[in-house]
């Protein structure tokens, strides 16, 4: 059973930069499709970005494209969410989550309720 814990989140200004990072243990990450969600206070948690077991084969919500990269590092373990252009809607805490093992090999958009395994969250603030 894989475990996932986010960090990277904070304060940054409008128009700035963060790196999120998505660590995971007691799985191969490289098993799993791997998404990114977040939930602003009062929303419903939404996806940002997908990464399929496929090499390079991401996919991102429209308000994101663009703006967000999706990646892996399987050496560490870990996928990462550099997020740049950063506007204060994108204030919200981020998750990152597992399908798998033998999640989709093609990344497409995520349904929240499909994932079966969930980090605890990261909470990222844009100011204006």
């Amino acid at each position: 059973q894989v475990q996932l814990v986010e960090s990277g989140g904070g304060l940054v200004q409008a128009g700035g930069s963060l790196r999120l990072s998505c660590a995971a243990s007691g799985g191969t990450v490289s098993m799993y499709a791997i998404g990114w969600f977040r939930q602003a206070p009062g929303r419903e948690r939404e996806f940002v970005a997908a990464a399929g077991r496929s090499i390079g084969s991401t996919y991102y919500a429209d308000s994101v494209k663009g703006r967000f990269t999706i990646s892996r590092d399987n050496a560490k373990n870990t996928v990462y969410l550099q997020m740049n252009s950063l506007k204060p809607e994108d204030t919200a805490v981020y998750y990152c989550a597992a399908d798998g093992p033998g999640g989709m090999m093609i990344a497409r958009a995520m349904d929240p309720g499909r994932m079966d395994y969930w980090g605890k969250g990261t909470l990222v603030t844009v100011s204006s």
